[in-house]
């Protein structure tokens, strides 16, 4: 029944005529029949000989027509030169009673880890401590490091957790690290390398989920096993407290730790994921746990007065009353938990309902008080609710500039302090600091420019897509440009996993394309956040064509309002955007000359077999189930190809070593281009991973790249 079943949904996939233009969809969608019909499986090893033959000619192709370009080295230095800039704000993160630094420079490209106090943090030229050289500790070991951060245990914040990968990978090495002697512990806990989930309990005891050994990670390769780790026992000794299942999907198991402004711990919640957005949370307390009663998608912001905040991701009944997806909910923890006779309280449990064009983007808990800041048609306010029991939750807003991107910084619960910073297309960020008590902010920080904007400006349109839903994305251009079509452009878009874009200040898109001339465009299409969970929902799974026509109605906007035209509009994507890119390439070739496709995702009828794939069956659908694998077979660029179509040269560009979004989409997509004989750059990094972060030096090269492509495809 099932062949059956799979073979009927081929035949109507790939009808003769269909069949013919798209030679390599398979008419048995099945996972051995997918496998079948694909003629690149070698490139899915990592190292293999036959992969890595394909990356070194590839990037010797790529590298000749790229950084042969005389562009090329112009647009690394000016990368570079703002990328190292030390005229940027360092981002601060409260570390004990001072201010903690990671900070990456032309001297010190792989990064300092190092600290100052707050009154030194305000002046001009803070007096910095370093705690941590990583390219010192990189040369003295001979490992590659790439820092990825550091986790502290409150209140003192002394004893940290330090996370170091091999090359930028996603898996990380952890040490113990001693802030009063700059030194790692002696004997301190000490992880080998792995996708950890970890959390301070105590001085001498962590919550950790992680590799246990055969049979204790998901298909994903994430942990579903949370255990205690006693200071000097090893991973082998640790004591279990939660098991979840091997079949469980999502980014793993993990157990949280919720602390008041002193450090006291107020409730322990292991976060139990059963796909990219479902979840089961269970409370551990005086040696047992318990599930608590909240809905499958909801994201947990902190504790407060004893209730559990969180925001619902979907409708939810509480008490017979329907809470929309989206709301921000505060409500006791034990009315979470299986009815123990206590009467139910009648405090008010909505902290803040957003509207239609409205959602919460981020929230920040204290003992008291709540801070939210909130995307308005993609424009950003903060504002802070206070508790007041059965009489509500009185918002006060923080006066922040109109128009802008805000975000909310690192949060000392203890001093009531909370850092945000805001920032546009054309506007440098800025840094202040809010006294939740007040609601009141200071001023800290202001980045001077970057790049010349004076040339610039910024607008927001919609566009109407294929089902009549307006779609907003902003224009960056000119301020004296001529509508007639001839401006070179560039249309960015996500569209994935309820991750929005509000305006974000990119210097080095500023220096290296805009001070040329060209146009930014960022397009909100549904899959993402900025209008909250319904948003992303409405392009989950089976509707997820939607924002593919989200973004060509975008390009086809652009063109009608005479902004650019198919000739000059080049698209840009990453990762889910890769997705994105590569579908419009082979649904809507007619609508553009260029396509950045990087650390992309690309087969999607064999994502799931390529780490850590699994993991976003609730994004995509599961390609192994007959029904998901007809819709995604619909859109599946790698096998949607067709050697008859008149695709644009795209440039494809991912890391040997990213281990969240599995090299081989990239190299496979490349080499079906090649063989139906499509012009086309492919180039590989062979250090680095799927965050492209491992130094500014790196990175400048990166963008070089990029934008020399973008410049021979748009602006020659």
């Amino acid at each position: 029944m099932r062949l059956s079943v799979l073979t009927a949904i081929a035949t109507v996939l790939a009808a003769p005529a269909f069949a013919q233009s798209l030679p390599h969809l398979p008419t048995d969608l099945s996972p051995a029949g997918v496998r079948a019909a694909d003629d690149h499986l070698a490139l899915e090893e990592v190292e293999g000989v036959e992969a890595m033959a394909f990356v070194r000619a590839s990037n010797e192709r790529a590298l000749a027509a790229l950084t042969g370009d005389p562009r090329y080295e112009t647009f690394r230095a000016e990368g570079f030169e703002v990328l190292s800039s030390t005229a940027r704000i360092p981002g601060p993160s409260f570390l004990g009673d001072g201010i903690g630094n990671f900070w990456q420079d032309a001297e010190h490209p792989k990064g300092l880890w190092r600290r100052t106090t707050l009154d030194s943090y305000r002046t001009d030229a803070p007096q910095w401590e370093t705690l941590i050289d990583v390219g010192a500790l990189a040369e003295a070991e001979g490992v590659d490091w790439v820092w990825k951060g550091a986790s502290c245990l409150p209140p003192d914040e002394t004893r940290c957790l330090i996370s170091l990968s091999d090359g930028g990978k996603d898996a990380v090495v952890v040490r113990e690290f001693d802030t009063t002697t700059r030194t790692f512990v002696e004997g301190g806990f000490s992880l080998p390398e792995g996708k950890h989930r970890i959390s301070w309990l105590d001085r001498d005891t962590l919550l950790i989920a992680t590799d246990f050994g055969p049979g204790t990670l998901t298909e994903s390769g994430y942990p579903f096993i949370v255990k205690t780790l006693t200071r000097g026992q090893s991973l082998a000794e640790a004591t279990e407290v939660y098991r979840g299942d091997q079949s469980d999907g999502g980014y793993g198991v993990s157990a949280s730790v919720f602390r008041d402004g002193q450090g006291g711990v107020q409730a322990i919640i292991v976060n139990r994921p059963l796909d990219t957005f479902r979840a089961e949370r269970w409370r551990v307390e005086d040696g047992g746990i318990q599930k608590l009663n909240l809905p499958a998608r909801a994201s947990l912001h902190g504790i407060l007065n004893g209730k559990l905040v969180f925001t619902v991701e979907e409708d939810w009944s509480w008490y017979a009353n329907v809470r929309p997806a989206g709301t921000l909910m505060a409500v006791n923890l034990w009315e979470l938990e299986p009815n123990d006779g206590r009467t139910i309280t009648n405090a008010a449990t909505t902290v803040f309902a957003p509207g239609p064009r409205q959602s919460v983007e981020d929230v920040a808990v204290f003992d008291d008080r709540i801070v939210v800041s909130i995307l308005d048609n993609v424009r950003g306010r903060i504002s802070v609710f206070r508790d007041r029991g059965e009489f509500g939750w009185p918002e006060t807003a923080v006066e922040v500039p109109e128009n802008a991107a805000v975000g909310l910084g690192d949060t000392s619960r203890g001093s009531g302090r909370l850092f945000w910073s805001q920032q546009g297309f054309l506007t440098p960020p800025s840094l202040g600091l809010i006294d939740v008590a007040t609601a009141a902010s200071q001023p800290v920080k202001s980045a001077p420019a970057l790049f010349d904007a004076s040339t610039h400006v910024v607008e927001q349109f919609e566009a109407r897509s294929s089902d009549g839903t307006m779609i907003p994305y902003f224009v960056v251009r000119p301020r004296e440009m001529a509508m007639d079509g001839s401006a070179p452009a560039i249309l960015f878009g996500y569209g994935g996993f309820q991750i929005s874009f509000p305006p974000a200040y990119k210097p080095e898109m500023g220096r290296l394309w805009l001070e040329n001339g060209g146009v930014f465009v960022q397009a909100n299409i549904r899959g993402g956040g900025e209008f909250g969970p319904a948003w992303h929902q409405a392009a989950l799974r089976e509707n997820r064509q939607r924002s593919f026509d989200d973004f060509a109605a975008v390009a086809r906007d652009l063109e009608a309002r005479g902004i650019t035209s198919p000739r000059r509009l080049g698209i840009y994507g990453r990762s889910n955007g890769g997705v994105l890119t590569s579908v419009s390439i082979t649904q809507n070739p007619q609508l553009f000359n260029a396509a950045v496709i990087e650390s992309p995702l690309i087969d999607m009828l064999r994502y799931p077999e390529m780490p850590a794939g699994a993991s976003w069956i609730g994004e995509y659908g599961d390609p192994r189930v007959p029904g998901d694998a007809g819709f995604i077979a619909r859109y599946s660029a790698y096998q949607q190809l067709r050697p008859d179509a008149d695709y644009p040269r795209v440039y494809i560009t991912t890391n040997t070593r990213d281990d969240r979004v599995h090299p081989g989409h990239a190299r496979k997509f490349a080499a079906r281009l090649g063989d139906q004989g499509h012009d086309h750059l492919y180039y590989e990094e062979t250090a680095g991973g799927h965050s492209n972060d491992a130094d500014p030096v790196a990175n400048a090269r990166r963008w070089a790249r990029h934008y020399t492509y973008l410049a021979q495809q748009l602006m020659d």
